[in-house]
């Protein structure tokens, strides 16, 4: 394979001596641009529809339940902030699988992304940039009903030194949470390259693969043998997010309570799944780049 020595901006018509931009500069004006693609922003109004109204269903109860405890004067949520992700895991992870080939699967699919990687920017670092993108918007998405939920417990006249640990342990979740979802829907996209096939993938790997985790975890402790439930739950991230959850004693609920052992497990499994779905992210767009 020859070794590419020119760049996009260098096609011999017309020299250029000033300064260019440094990769980091780029890498920032592209993290920002997939952000607000994430959610439409730039785009056709058809392009925010999708995910506005899935944010709107996802901050929509959060409303709801600051109205309740303020009028009725309740003295804690009836949701902690950990369980409120974990209810609307369908939502969020329709969010996650919608958007992810908005930033993954479209200049691939028009090989668009080799004037991309024809500028100075490395395969490796345009990767991270996108995959940090989608992470972002998907914490943003995860966050902000959180943050409307908090608020209204201050409102409401609750507790900050109770509400803030919560909280504080709850977004420690969303990161590792959104590195996740940003993770496997980045990559199932960067192959799926049609739009659709990318979605049905991605929600089979985030909502019909959780629900068989759960009926092997009830079973198991049906049937009193917890480790397979702790093993089975280390296959979905909404399990990892869950089980953690309630070993933290963040509010959350998981049918399986881990041991000590099993949360360094959970987290190391959590780490190693995002770092692994990076590395061959950035392999597969290596892998283009050199085409």
């Amino acid at each position: 394979m020859t070794e590419r020595t020119g760049v996009i901006h260098d096609i011999g018509y017309r020299g250029y001596d000033g300064q260019r931009e440094a990769d980091l500069t780029l890498a920032r004006t592209l993290f920002v641009t997939g952000m607000r693609h994430a959610y439409g922003l730039g785009r056709s109004g058809r392009s925010k529809v999708l995910p506005f109204l899935l944010l709107g269903l996802n901050v929509l109860p959060a409303l709801i339940i600051v109205g309740v405890v303020t009028i009725v004067e309740l003295d804690e949520l009836p949701l902690s902030y950990t369980a409120y992700t974990s209810q609307l895991q369908m939502v969020v992870s329709l969010f996650a699988a919608a958007q992810a080939p908005v930033l993954f699967s479209r200049d691939l699919r028009h090989r668009s992304i080799v004037l991309y990687l024809a500028r100075p920017l490395s395969p490796a670092l345009f990767a991270l940039t996108r995959w940090a993108s989608l992470a972002t918007a998907v914490l943003v998405f995860t966050l902000l009903p959180t943050l409307v939920l908090y608020a209204g417990a201050l409102l409401a006249g609750l507790d900050a030194g109770q509400e803030t640990p919560l909280l504080l342990k709850s977004l420690a979740l969303q990161v590792l949470l959104a590195c996740l979802l940003a993770g496997l829907t980045g990559l199932i996209a960067s192959w799926a390259l049609r739009r659709g096939f990318a979605v049905v993938a991605s929600i089979i790997v985030l909502i019909v693969v959780v629900g068989i985790v759960l009926i092997f975890q009830a079973i198991s402790q049906e049937e009193g043998i917890s480790a397979v439930g702790e093993v089975a739950g280390l296959f979905s991230p909404w399990t990892l997010h869950n089980g953690l959850a309630e070993a933290w004693d963040s509010g959350g609920r998981s049918i399986v309570s881990l041991s000590a052992t099993w949360v360094v497990v959970y987290v190391a499994t959590a780490l190693a799944v995002s770092g692994a779905c990076v590395l061959l992210l950035v392999r597969r767009f290596t892998k283009v780049g050199a085409r």
